[in-house]
Order: structure tokens, then sequence, then C-alpha cells
């Protein structure tokens, strides 16, 4: 006898329920949009909107709407098409100034239950879309210039902890460290403990002087780690931004190609890629007036100069004398949060250093109870100036104090770090914090939005063969299989409503060749399909009860169908796990594919044969 259970159907009912409503956003275009955010300092609010309307009408530009996101921190101007997108653009970039950043971007327009809900739209690669295109060189001569900082450093650190006395150590010609000593006797005692410490330096005794020489084949060894771990933090921080797909590769000995699919705010992806924000943190030097200190440059030799956020009497910021030292860095940091001081009330980041740095806080607050510390954080921006005609590419470095605190008791590896202007730039900088620090900064030498790299027509080209191939196999099944023709492409029609919702629901990403896997799942679907039907007609030629045959073809075909799909899918898993790019958006869209055909192939093909067939008491023939 033909019978389904009734859960079965239920559970039917609930996936074509839940796959329509998270298939739903595709449906909804994006709408061509300008997006405007505050540089640090400046405000987004009803004035700076109603100037924005001003300045928009006064371009003959008519926007959709204007709309105030206080979760991000910005202004969306939507726009009818892409040339009122570019208009509105340009009519803000020179109004606003540098108090604002104005960026191109695409601005959803699904509904918010939908979004509520967790309904997004399915992400698109930058071979269907566009995206934003970056070439960034690193800067090497920083890198090495900030290595050979920090191995100085460590020089130091190294002959104090020995308790060797030494006058100086600073860095010289030829990439050379040289330490001077107090008396000549403790070179070579001082030449061990360096050599002990950095096994990798060339180590030469003169006198009251100890040289340590980087080779050549540790500059070439530092100037590759600059540029991998440069690659790394920019992923990193690409991940960070949740963009799908994104390609990072190295060209050359110091350049890096990134491609973001999808983006067009320009302005949020160079701040993330581009920064080398980081904070120290540096102890007070005590007993020494900042002020006569800038006047008269008399500055004590542990001691430099920064300015704090705080402006003073004069309308300037204030000055201050921190330690040369640094306690900890960005680089010792393992994680970063940005939340809401609870005394205060104000942005903060809660910061958890790892096993150095946190034993050097760790010893530095034992010994300074209830004296300062301060918190510096510290900028690269890039700049270019004409100079005779030609660009000039430099870096400006931007240092200010944005917290000098009393240390109130012992602490280690976890803290906060307070002082920032807004929740924003908190979590701005816990995301580049927790990412990471740059080796050495980066300039982008090249920048531009592309559209679809295979061009429009191609793209086009692509959707149709996959609605070609699709309609090919209803109409196949229509006549070939009659009534069981029409249940196959019930359970198709299914097929590719579950695999939209899928791929939105997990954000996965479609791109051309995802195209090609989803043509693909449509034959395989038509594969499992016809082993049934066909198993159905050679039950009915071996003389079985129509009820009986329909039965027996699915019990029979679903262990083959199993068998044939598992292959596939061992190989969409080889093909995601060692691919990259566009294979692994052909192995995700096969893969989801494949899972949803076995189930609408088996499942509700069987259901709905049950339903039109299970109930007649003296069928006779069956139409297939």
């Amino acid at each position: 006898m033909l019978t389904y259970a009734r859960w079965k159907y239920i559970v039917i009912l609930f996936v074509l329920v839940l796959s329509t409503i998270y298939a739903l956003p595709n449906i909804f275009p994006q709408d061509p949009s300008v997006q405007v955010t505050a540089n640090r300092g400046a405000r987004i609010d009803e004035a700076l909107r109603a100037r924005v309307a001003a300045d928009l009408t006064k371009a003959g530009v008519t926007p959709k709407a204007i709309e105030l996101d206080d979760k991000k921190g910005n202004l969306l101007v939507r726009l009818g098409n892409p040339d009122q997108q570019v208009k509105a653009a340009d009519a803000l970039r020179d109004p606003l100034g540098n108090d604002y950043v104005v960026a191109l971007n695409l601005a959803s327009t699904v509904p918010d239950w939908l979004e509520k809900i967790g309904a997004k739209p399915m992400l698109l690669g930058l071979d269907l879309q566009g995206g934003v295109h970056f070439l960034m060189q690193v800067d090497q001569k920083a890198a090495l210039d900030k290595r050979l900082e920090a191995t100085a450093e460590d020089v130091r650190v190294v002959l104090r902890d020995g308790h060797q006395r030494y006058e100086s150590v600073e860095r010289r010609a030829n990439n050379t460290i040289v330490a001077t000593l107090a008396s000549p006797a403790d070179a070579e005692h001082a030449r061990e403990l360096i050599a002990k410490s950095q096994a990798n330096l060339l180590m030469q005794v003169q006198g009251n002087t100890v040289s340590a020489q980087v080779t050549d084949a540790e500059l070439q060894r530092m100037a590759v780690e600059a540029i991998e771990q440069n690659v790394g933090t920019l992923r990193n921080r690409i991940n960070a931004l949740g963009v799908a797909e994104p390609i990072i590769q190295r060209q050359g000995s110091d350049r890096i190609v990134v491609q973001l699919p999808g983006v067009q705010d320009t302005a949020q992806a160079k701040r993330i890629l581009g920064a080398t924000a980081t904070l120290e943190y540096r102890g007070v030097v005590e007993n020494v007036n900042a002020y006569d200190a800038v006047a008269t440059g008399n500055v004590p030799p542990e001691g430099r100069i920064y300015y704090r956020k705080e402006l003073g009497p004069d309308g300037k910021p204030m000055p201050i004398v921190l330690n040369k030292r640094v306690i900890a860095s960005g680089d010792q940091l393992v994680g970063a949060t940005s939340m809401m001081d609870q005394q205060t009330g104000t942005p903060a980041v809660s910061v958890r250093l790892n096993g150095v740095g946190g034993q050097r806080m760790f010893e530095y607050t034992s010994e300074h109870v209830g004296k300062p510390m301060a918190v510096v954080y510290i900028e690269r921006v890039p700049e270019v100036r004409v100079v005779d005609g030609k660009e000039v590419r430099t870096t400006k470095i931007n240092e200010e104090v944005i917290s000098v605190a009393n240390i109130n008791g012992v602490f280690g590896k976890d803290f906060q770090t307070t002082g920032l202007d807004s929740s924003k730039e908190a979590a701005d900088l816990a995301l580049l914090l927790r990412s990471g620090s740059l080796a050495a900064p980066m300039d982008f030498i090249e920048e531009r939005i592309v559209g679809p790299s295979l061009g429009r027509e191609n793209v086009e080209r692509g959707l149709t063969a996959v609605t070609y191939s699709f309609a090919f196999a209803l109409i196949f099944f229509l006549f070939y299989y009659r009534m069981f023709g029409v249940i196959t492409c019930l359970a198709l029609l299914l097929n590719m409503l579950m695999l939209i919702a899928v791929m939105s629901l997990f954000n996965a990403t479609l791109t051309l060749p995802g195209l090609a896997g989803i043509a693909l799942t449509v034959g395989m679907s038509v594969d499992a399909n016809v082993l049934i039907n066909e198993r159905i007609r050679e039950e009915l030629r071996l003389g079985l009860p129509p009820q009986t045959a329909i039965a027996e073809g699915y019990e029979r075909a679903s262990g083959t169908i199993a068998d044939a799909n598992l292959t596939a899918i061992l190989a969409g898993v080889a093909l995601f796990a060692f691919g990259t790019g566009p294979v692994k958006g052909f192995a995700v869209s096969m893969l989801v594919g494949i899972l949803t055909s076995l189930y609408t192939a088996v499942g509700v093909s069987r259901a709905l044969a049950t339903l039109f067939y299970g109930g007649r008491r003296k069928l006779k023939s069956i139409w297939i």
C-alpha cells in the first residue's frame, strides 16, 4: 500500500514556508546610494541632513530618501539610478570638505521585518556585481626601521636584565646597533648577553663598544615577513568587515592586490585596510613641567614630548612628557572588544595582552601603584603631494595621548582603555587591534571601483543558461513522464527555492562559476528523478499493481541516488577545501544543490506521488 507519514508532510510544508521567506529578499533590488561618514570630531545629525538636502537641491539632484543611521553613525542618501548617484557624490564632496567622507554605496531595500529574522539577499561575487580593487605598496624601509628599533630595544632590555651598565644603545649606518658600555672590561660580557638573545646578528667588540650588525639574509627575511604579516592582517581585517570571497594576493616583492566584491564604500574599506592605528602604554615622567620642556627644549634623556587630546588654557593640545620605553603595545595584543565603561559611561576598549605584554604590564604596575600611566594612540595616514609635477607619497604619523590615569592597583594582561570620542571610534579601534597591526605602512597606489569583470552580457548569458537548462528539464519531464513529470517539476521548483534560501541564509557568495554549479545541480536532480521514474516503469512492466510499483520504485532507487550523490559531495568538499576564489564559489553552490536535490527528489516527490495516488483504492494505471 502506498502511504506517507503525516509528520513528513508537515516538515515539507514547514520547509516550503521557510524557503519562501529566506529566498524572498533576493527579489528586492538595491538602491544606488551615497554614504556620508563623519571624520573624527564631526557630527551626524539633523543639521547635516538639512545641509545635504540643500546641496543636492542646488545641484539639481532629487533623492529618493535621506536617512540618518544612528547604529552605523552615517547618513545615507538613496538615489534613483547610478547616474544620479555619481552626480550626488560630486555635489557633496567639496561642500562637506575634510570633515566628512563621501562614498558610493548600495543600500538594501529589504523590509525591516525580514531583516529582523535574519533574511538577507544572496551575496554576489566580483564577477557578477563588481566591487573595489586596490593595489597597495608596502613601505619596506619603514618595516625594516620598525624591526631594527625593536631589536635595539631588545638589546637595552637584555643589558638591563643582565645588570650590565651601559651609556647608550643606538642605531648607526649599515643596519648596525652599537652599545656603548661604561667600561671596556664589560664589553665581552655584554657581547655574550646580546649573542644569546640575538643569534642572527654579527657581533664585534671594539674598546667599550659592542657592534651588532644585521646580516643581508636577516634583512631579506624581515622584508618577506613584513609582506606576509601585512597579507595576514589584511585578511583578518577584511573578514571583520564581512566581505565575502575576497581576493588578497602578493604581487612582486612589495605590492599586495586586494579585491572586495560588492563593496562600494571605498572610504570605509581604505580606512580599515590602510590604517596602522595602534596603542602604546607608556609611563609619565614625573617632576617635569611639560610646558617648560616645550619652551626650552630641555627634555630628560629618558623622556619624550607628546600632546594630549584635551586642550589647554591657550586653546592648544596640552603637552606631556612620557617615558621612551614602551610598557606594552598593540603588537602584544590578543583580544580587544568595544564596550561602555560602567563607571564613566564613556566608550572604552577592553584589552587583553599576550603573556609577554601581560608580564611587562604586571611588573610595571606593581612598581608604580598610584603613579600615572598614559595611553598613546598612533595612526599613520598616507599623503600624496605634487612636487615639480610629480606625485610624492609620504606617510604622516599622528600621535595623541588619549588617556592619562593613575594606576590604582596591580593588573596584568586584562584591563580597559578609555578616553575615546564615540562608540564608533571604539569599535573601529577594537577591530584594528583584533586584526593585528601592519608590519609596515602601505600606500594605495591604485584604486578603482570595477564593474562585473566578465561584462554585463556574459553575466546575462550565465543567468540565461541556468534558466534555459531548468526550463528544458521541466518541458522534457512534462512530455515524457506525464503526471510524474508534473510531480518532478514541482520537486525541482522547490529544490531551486531551497537552494536560493540556504545560500542567502548562510551568506554564501554567488559567482559566475556558482551559476555553473546551480546548472549542474539541476542536471543531477534530473538524474535522480529519471532513476525513480524509470524504476517505477520497470516495476509496472513486471506486473506489479500501480501503488506497489510506486512504493518499490522509490525504495529501490533511493540507495542508488544516495551512492551517486555521495561521490559528488566528496568531490565538492575537496574543491571547497583546496580551491580558492571561483572554485570555492562553484563548490558551495554544487554542495548545497546536491543536498537540497537529495531531499526534494526522494522525499518531496514521493510525498506528492502519495498525495495524488495513495488514496485511490481501485487504481489500475498511472500516467507515466
